[in-house]
Protein backbone atom coordinates (compact mmCIF):
# COMPACT_ATOMS: atom_id res chain seq x y z
CA UNK A 1 0.00 0.00 0.00
CA UNK A 2 1.34 3.91 -0.92
CA UNK A 3 2.07 5.07 1.97
CA UNK A 4 2.12 9.69 1.86
CA UNK A 5 5.17 10.90 0.91
CA UNK A 6 7.17 13.64 3.26
CA UNK A 7 9.94 15.01 0.82
CA UNK A 8 10.29 17.10 -2.14
CA UNK A 9 11.28 15.12 -5.10
CA UNK A 10 10.29 13.32 -8.17
CA UNK A 11 8.39 9.92 -8.79
CA UNK A 12 7.75 8.00 -11.45
CA UNK A 13 5.20 5.83 -12.01
CA UNK A 14 5.15 1.88 -12.33
CA UNK A 15 2.31 0.03 -13.44
CA UNK A 16 1.50 -2.58 -9.95
CA UNK A 17 4.41 -1.29 -8.06
CA UNK A 18 3.34 2.67 -7.33
CA UNK A 19 5.49 5.10 -6.96
CA UNK A 20 9.24 5.36 -7.26
CA UNK A 21 12.33 7.84 -7.24
CA UNK A 22 14.80 7.82 -9.31
CA UNK A 23 13.16 6.34 -12.28
CA UNK A 24 12.50 9.62 -14.75
CA UNK A 25 13.35 9.78 -17.69
CA UNK A 26 11.91 12.14 -20.40
CA UNK A 27 11.64 15.66 -19.74
CA UNK A 28 9.46 16.95 -21.77
CA UNK A 29 5.78 17.64 -20.89
CA UNK A 30 2.73 16.69 -22.74
CA UNK A 31 0.10 16.95 -19.61
CA UNK A 32 0.64 18.81 -16.72
CA UNK A 33 -1.53 19.48 -13.80
CA UNK A 34 -1.29 21.14 -10.21
CA UNK A 35 -3.03 22.23 -7.21
CA UNK A 36 -2.47 23.40 -3.58
CA UNK A 37 -2.47 21.12 -0.72
CA UNK A 38 -2.41 22.34 2.79
CA UNK A 39 -2.88 19.57 5.72
CA UNK A 40 -4.60 16.94 3.52
CA UNK A 41 -6.68 19.37 2.32
CA UNK A 42 -7.48 20.28 -1.90
CA UNK A 43 -9.99 21.97 -3.30
CA UNK A 44 -11.41 20.66 -6.70
CA UNK A 45 -9.28 17.38 -6.91
CA UNK A 46 -11.85 16.27 -9.34
CA UNK A 47 -11.53 18.87 -11.37
CA UNK A 48 -8.09 18.30 -11.74
CA UNK A 49 -8.69 14.09 -12.40
CA UNK A 50 -11.22 15.09 -15.07
CA UNK A 51 -8.99 17.27 -17.04
CA UNK A 52 -5.74 15.81 -16.54
CA UNK A 53 -7.01 12.48 -17.44
CA UNK A 54 -9.03 14.22 -20.70
CA UNK A 55 -5.89 15.95 -21.63
CA UNK A 56 -3.75 12.71 -21.66
CA UNK A 57 -6.85 10.71 -23.68
CA UNK A 58 -6.32 13.66 -26.14
CA UNK A 59 -2.34 13.18 -26.72
CA UNK A 60 -2.50 9.10 -27.19
CA UNK A 61 -1.36 8.62 -23.50
CA UNK A 62 -1.91 5.84 -21.43
CA UNK A 63 -5.35 3.66 -21.21
CA UNK A 64 -8.02 4.80 -18.56
CA UNK A 65 -7.42 2.00 -16.50
CA UNK A 66 -4.07 2.77 -16.10
CA UNK A 67 -4.38 6.28 -15.41
CA UNK A 68 -7.02 5.61 -13.25
CA UNK A 69 -4.90 3.17 -11.12
CA UNK A 70 -2.27 5.82 -11.08
CA UNK A 71 -4.69 8.62 -10.05
CA UNK A 72 -4.97 6.58 -6.82
CA UNK A 73 -1.46 5.38 -6.09
CA UNK A 74 -0.59 9.11 -6.40
CA UNK A 75 -3.50 10.16 -4.27
CA UNK A 76 -2.19 8.14 -1.47
CA UNK A 77 1.22 9.44 -1.90
CA UNK A 78 0.34 12.73 -1.18
CA UNK A 79 1.36 14.40 2.11
CA UNK A 80 -0.74 14.69 4.87
CA UNK A 81 -0.07 17.52 6.62
CA UNK A 82 2.28 20.60 5.66
CA UNK A 83 1.80 23.00 2.59
CA UNK A 84 2.64 21.51 -1.31
CA UNK A 85 2.19 22.29 -4.42
CA UNK A 86 1.93 19.03 -6.53
CA UNK A 87 2.04 18.70 -9.72
CA UNK A 88 0.86 15.14 -11.70
CA UNK A 89 2.91 14.20 -15.86
CA UNK A 90 2.32 13.08 -18.72
CA UNK A 91 5.94 12.79 -20.67
CA UNK A 92 6.54 12.56 -24.22
CA UNK A 93 8.74 9.55 -25.25
CA UNK A 94 8.14 7.31 -23.09
CA UNK A 95 4.54 8.05 -21.72
CA UNK A 96 5.71 8.01 -18.11
CA UNK A 97 3.38 9.15 -15.16
CA UNK A 98 5.33 10.89 -13.02
CA UNK A 99 4.16 12.87 -9.61
CA UNK A 100 6.65 16.13 -8.46
CA UNK A 101 6.44 16.66 -4.69
CA UNK A 102 7.29 20.36 -4.18
CA UNK A 103 6.62 22.57 -1.36
CA UNK A 104 4.03 25.57 -2.24
CA UNK A 105 5.82 29.27 -2.61
CA UNK A 106 4.44 31.53 -0.14
CA UNK A 107 0.59 32.68 -1.03
CA UNK A 108 0.17 36.19 -2.02
CA UNK A 109 -3.22 38.69 -1.41
CA UNK A 110 -2.77 40.17 -4.87
CA UNK A 111 -0.45 40.92 -7.68
CA UNK A 112 1.58 43.10 -9.85
CA UNK A 113 0.88 42.05 -13.25
CA UNK A 114 3.52 43.23 -16.36
CA UNK A 115 0.87 44.90 -18.90
CA UNK A 116 3.37 45.49 -21.89
CA UNK A 117 0.65 42.90 -23.70
CA UNK A 118 3.13 39.72 -24.39
CA UNK A 119 2.14 38.38 -27.65
CA UNK A 120 1.07 34.59 -26.34
CA UNK A 121 3.56 32.30 -26.81
CA UNK A 122 2.33 29.10 -26.77
CA UNK A 123 2.06 26.21 -28.97
CA UNK A 124 -0.67 24.30 -26.94
CA UNK A 125 -2.90 26.81 -25.36
CA UNK A 126 -5.86 24.53 -24.16
CA UNK A 127 -3.61 22.02 -22.67
CA UNK A 128 -1.68 22.71 -19.63
CA UNK A 129 2.45 21.04 -19.97
CA UNK A 130 3.74 21.40 -23.44
CA UNK A 131 3.99 25.39 -22.72
CA UNK A 132 5.03 25.42 -18.80
CA UNK A 133 8.93 26.26 -20.03
CA UNK A 134 7.90 29.05 -22.61
CA UNK A 135 5.80 30.82 -19.69
CA UNK A 136 8.21 30.54 -17.10
CA UNK A 137 10.48 32.72 -19.27
CA UNK A 138 7.76 34.75 -19.59
CA UNK A 139 7.27 35.51 -15.70
CA UNK A 140 10.95 35.63 -15.62
CA UNK A 141 10.64 38.69 -17.71
CA UNK A 142 8.06 39.99 -16.00
CA UNK A 143 9.66 39.76 -12.71
CA UNK A 144 12.32 41.85 -14.23
CA UNK A 145 9.79 44.97 -14.49
CA UNK A 146 8.80 44.60 -11.05
CA UNK A 147 5.45 41.92 -11.35
CA UNK A 148 4.93 38.26 -10.77
CA UNK A 149 2.66 38.13 -13.73
CA UNK A 150 1.99 38.81 -17.21
CA UNK A 151 -0.77 38.77 -19.39
CA UNK A 152 -0.62 37.09 -22.82
CA UNK A 153 -2.64 38.99 -25.87
CA UNK A 154 -4.36 37.52 -28.79
CA UNK A 155 -3.05 38.97 -32.05
CA UNK A 156 -6.38 40.97 -32.14
CA UNK A 157 -5.35 43.06 -28.60
CA UNK A 158 -7.74 40.88 -26.66
CA UNK A 159 -6.69 39.79 -23.03
CA UNK A 160 -6.35 36.10 -23.22
CA UNK A 161 -4.93 35.03 -19.57
CA UNK A 162 -1.71 35.17 -17.58
CA UNK A 163 1.56 32.92 -17.83
CA UNK A 164 -0.04 30.84 -15.13
CA UNK A 165 -3.77 32.65 -14.63
CA UNK A 166 -7.23 33.23 -15.96
CA UNK A 167 -7.84 36.86 -15.59
CA UNK A 168 -11.38 38.04 -14.70
CA UNK A 169 -12.64 41.15 -14.02
CA UNK A 170 -16.12 43.01 -13.17
CA UNK A 171 -17.92 45.29 -15.30
CA UNK A 172 -20.39 47.23 -13.01
CA UNK A 173 -22.55 43.78 -11.22
CA UNK A 174 -21.06 41.39 -14.14
CA UNK A 175 -18.29 38.84 -13.91
CA UNK A 176 -16.41 38.79 -17.06
CA UNK A 177 -13.99 36.39 -19.32
CA UNK A 178 -12.65 35.78 -22.04
CA UNK A 179 -15.02 33.62 -25.09
CA UNK A 180 -14.32 30.36 -25.04
CA UNK A 181 -13.57 30.27 -28.61
CA UNK A 182 -10.36 32.49 -27.66
CA UNK A 183 -7.63 30.28 -26.90
CA UNK A 184 -7.84 29.44 -23.19
CA UNK A 185 -7.04 26.61 -20.99
CA UNK A 186 -9.80 25.48 -18.81
CA UNK A 187 -9.00 26.89 -15.68
CA UNK A 188 -10.39 24.67 -12.66
CA UNK A 189 -10.36 27.32 -10.18
CA UNK A 190 -12.22 29.59 -12.46
CA UNK A 191 -14.69 27.22 -13.12
CA UNK A 192 -15.30 26.76 -9.19
CA UNK A 193 -16.01 30.65 -9.39
CA UNK A 194 -18.06 30.83 -11.96
CA UNK A 195 -20.27 27.87 -10.46
CA UNK A 196 -20.13 30.24 -7.59
CA UNK A 197 -21.56 33.15 -9.05
CA UNK A 198 -24.41 31.56 -11.15
CA UNK A 199 -25.44 29.68 -7.68
CA UNK A 200 -25.54 33.16 -6.31
CA UNK A 201 -27.54 35.03 -9.12
CA UNK A 202 -24.29 36.96 -10.05
CA UNK A 203 -24.48 37.60 -14.19
CA UNK A 204 -21.36 35.79 -16.12
CA UNK A 205 -20.76 37.64 -19.26
CA UNK A 206 -17.62 36.25 -21.99
CA UNK A 207 -16.38 39.31 -23.68
CA UNK A 208 -13.46 40.47 -25.61
CA UNK A 209 -11.24 42.83 -23.91
CA UNK A 210 -7.83 44.79 -24.89
CA UNK A 211 -5.80 45.98 -22.06
CA UNK A 212 -6.66 49.54 -22.15
CA UNK A 213 -10.60 48.80 -21.50
CA UNK A 214 -9.34 46.71 -18.15
CA UNK A 215 -8.26 49.88 -16.92
CA UNK A 216 -9.74 50.98 -13.41
CA UNK A 217 -11.26 47.76 -13.23
CA UNK A 218 -11.46 44.98 -10.91
CA UNK A 219 -9.65 42.50 -11.77
CA UNK A 220 -8.74 39.23 -10.56
CA UNK A 221 -5.96 36.68 -11.47
CA UNK A 222 -7.45 33.01 -10.31
CA UNK A 223 -6.07 30.10 -10.37
CA UNK A 224 -5.34 26.76 -7.92
CA UNK A 225 -2.67 27.72 -5.75
CA UNK A 226 -2.88 31.34 -5.08
CA UNK A 227 -6.83 31.78 -5.43
CA UNK A 228 -8.46 34.91 -6.37
CA UNK A 229 -5.84 37.57 -6.68
CA UNK A 230 -7.05 41.36 -7.25
CA UNK A 231 -4.68 43.10 -9.61
CA UNK A 232 -2.53 45.52 -7.61
CA UNK A 233 -0.78 47.13 -10.13
CA UNK A 234 0.01 47.39 -14.06
CA UNK A 235 3.59 47.69 -14.88
CA UNK A 236 4.82 48.10 -18.29
CA UNK A 237 1.91 50.66 -19.31
CA UNK A 238 0.50 53.80 -17.73
CA UNK A 239 -2.63 52.26 -16.17
CA UNK A 240 -4.63 53.04 -13.63
CA UNK A 241 -5.75 50.27 -10.94
CA UNK A 242 -9.39 49.93 -10.02
CA UNK A 243 -10.42 49.28 -6.46
CA UNK A 244 -11.10 45.25 -5.46
CA UNK A 245 -14.23 45.75 -3.24
CA UNK A 246 -15.83 41.80 -3.46
CA UNK A 247 -11.62 40.02 -3.34
CA UNK A 248 -11.97 39.71 -0.09
CA UNK A 249 -15.12 38.11 0.34
CA UNK A 250 -14.67 35.84 -2.69
CA UNK A 251 -11.47 34.94 -1.61
CA UNK A 252 -12.41 34.09 1.88
CA UNK A 253 -15.35 31.83 0.36
CA UNK A 254 -12.45 30.23 -2.04
CA UNK A 255 -10.03 29.19 0.92
CA UNK A 256 -13.26 27.98 2.13
CA UNK A 257 -13.40 25.08 -0.48
CA UNK A 258 -11.08 23.13 0.74
CA UNK A 259 -11.71 19.46 1.13
CA UNK A 260 -9.68 16.50 2.78
CA UNK A 261 -8.09 13.77 0.25
CA UNK A 262 -9.96 11.02 -0.55
CA UNK A 263 -8.93 7.63 1.48
CA UNK A 264 -9.62 4.73 -0.61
Amino acid sequence: MTQPATAEGLLAWVPGHGLIAGLAADTQLLVADSWLLRDGQVRGLDRHRERFLRACGDCGGPSLPQLTEFWRDMTAALPRTGSWFPRVELVAGSLQLRLLLRHAPPLAPDVRVWAAGQPDPRTVPRRKGPDLDVLARVRQRAAGQGAQEAVLIAPSGAVLEAATSSVLWWEDDVLCLPPPRLPVLAGVTTGIVQEHALRGGIQLAHRERTLDQLAGREVWLVNALHGIRPVAGWEGRPMEVGPAPRARQWREWLDGRLEPLPTD
